[in-house]
């Protein structure tokens, strides 16, 4: 009953026209961005963050997650019509989606897209309102040596559990703690890593770091392919988007076994919708009965994967707000926009700020249902949105961009930043190196470092302190399987490709 009576309380600050307003700003902004192609989710976040910074905490906090889940969601559209996938979860859409586009179902695609996409948020947020208040009680019981040990375990999982090599994802994660030491040490006030230039006295910029490894990383990335998209002239009607009896079949089950997946990933610090949506799509795969039929334009590989999405989504919240972990470098984003409006992430959250908390909760649900109403009459605009030639689209993105950046404390200095993380992100990106860990390091680094020296000024500088508490030695030692596991995987994925032929 507390639960449902603090739940009430939310919807009282969640349904004032103010906190409406902004989150109908924010789930519009956000599928805006989030369509276009070549720009994806964590850039639309990025973007739009500095957009924010003036509002109250929670009016700024409910339209940043009306952009977050409202660009989940563009993103599919373009990997539906174009086989361009805006972020790394909607490229397991591309696999079914963009077929049944070429089969004359876009409509049908995009309307179970949208379905199951509020499905598997609504699942989620279930999770969160009942889940979040035991593991915020939960973690009142934390100490430094385990924070610290937690983010060890969410910087390992996020490093080693995406695609590509380990050695180079920790690689990431180790550079991004060193730019997260740049500027005055808050225990001696000395100067660290500034090089002499004083506008980095205060560390880096994260708008600036965000936008320039993904915004301008991924313009360069696009103008130096070249092979940009462009959507047909077609029309979809409201006809056209209704799905048949075998697709309401086909959608159900995939649909609840997506969201159940993708909670259940979501929940845990460091893993992201990345791999929330790649089980998703292989677990469908694997239970269905013509399995054939995958990557041909099937309902369950549209269904699954987007409802696994959007959950995670929603679900990545629970440890982000509860425990200040984030599950992947959107989130990390999130987490860098909380800590500029003043809100400190964690156990004390749910109780000290119930308000806020709880009405941040309440406005998931109604930006979910917004973008349900807004989404299913306004797929033709959205198609539509997809024609504009990108010569047109990337001067005034580079231009937001900027604008974006200088007006966070009006310093030019950031958007120099900004263009040379776009020129080191673009390299990265050619040469296999992930730019998601490096920005999980760089936000984690700072909360690592404190809790650290916080448990060896408790622990008298004893590093046993960190293998002595149960929590602690156990999230270390699932770091420790966990880099065993990822190792001797690309130890056996290289194997096989050595083998020759037969």
């Amino acid at each position: 009953m507390e639960t449902l009576s603090l739940l009430s309380m939310g919807f009282e600050q969640a349904l004032t026209p103010e906190a409406l307003l902004f989150c109908f700003i924010g789930v519009s902004l956000g599928t805006f961005i989030g369509v276009l192609p070549g720009i994806g989710s964590l850039t639309t976040i990025a973007l739009c963050l500095p957009l924010t910074f003036h509002l109250e905490p929670l009016l700024g906090l409910i339209m940043l997650a009306g952009i977050f889940y409202g660009a989940q969601y563009g993103s599919s559209t373009a990997s539906i019509l174009l086989n361009v996938p805006g972020s790394a979860p909607a490229a397991i859409t591309c696999l079914d989606g963009y077929p049944m586009s070429r089969q004359g179902r876009a409509g049908i695609a995009l309307f179970i897209t949208t379905i199951a996409s509020f499905t598997g948020g609504s699942f989620a947020i279930l999770l969160l309102i009942f889940f979040a208040p035991v593991l915020a009680d939960f973690a009142i019981s934390f100490s430094a040596a385990d924070y610290f040990s937690i983010m060890v375990l969410a910087l390992t999982a996020a490093s080693t559990l995406s695609v590509g090599s380990p050695l180079k994802g920790l690689a990431m994660v180790s550079l991004g703690l060193l730019m997260g030491m740049v500027g005055t040490d808050i225990n001696s006030g000395q100067f660290r890593y500034t090089f002499g230039i004083p506008a980095l006295a205060d560390g880096i910029n994260l708008v600036a770091l965000a936008m320039g490894l993904f915004g301008v990383a991924e313009i360069l990335n696009n103008l130096t392919e070249g092979n940009v998209p462009q959507a047909g002239k077609e029309k979809i009607t409201f006809r056209q988007m209704l799905p048949t009896p075998d697709d309401w079949k086909a959608f159900r089950f995939s649909c609840l076994r997506g969201s159940f997946i993708g909670s259940f990933i979501g929940m845990l610090p460091g893993t992201g919708p990345t791999i929330a949506t790649f089980m998703a799509y292989a677990g469908e795969k694997k239970l269905s009965k013509n399995p054939e039929k995958f990557g041909h334009g099937a309902v369950e590989g549209i269904s699954a994967p987007e409802a696994a999405n959007n959950a995670s989504v929603q679900a990545a919240f629970i440890p982000t707000l509860t425990l200040g972990v984030p599950g992947d470098a959107i989130m990390a984003v999130m987490l860098g926009g909380l800590l500029i409006h003043g809100i400190t992430p964690g156990p004390q959250l749910v109780t000290t700020d119930a308000a806020l908390f709880w009405g941040v909760v309440a406005s998931f649900w109604i930006g979910n249902i917004i973008l349900l109403i807004l989404n299913l009459p306004m797929i033709g605009l959205w198609v539509k949105l997809l024609s504009i030639p990108y010569r047109f689209l990337f001067p005034a993105v580079l231009f937001l961009i900027c604008i974006g950046v200088y007006s966070v404390n009006n310093n030019s200095t950031d958007v120099l930043l900004t263009l040379v993380f776009g020129i080191m992100g673009f390299y990265f990106n050619r040469h296999g190196f992930p730019s998601a860990p490096l920005l999980l390091g760089f936000v984690l680094g700072p909360l690592m470092e404190e809790n650290f020296r916080r448990a060896l000024v408790l622990s008298d500088s004893s590093l046993a302190t960190f293998v002595d508490r149960p929590i602690s030695a156990a999230f270390l030692a699932m770091t420790a399987v966990l880099l065993v596991f990822s190792f001797r995987r690309k130890a056996t994925l290289t194997d096989d490709k050595a083998q020759p032929a037969p």
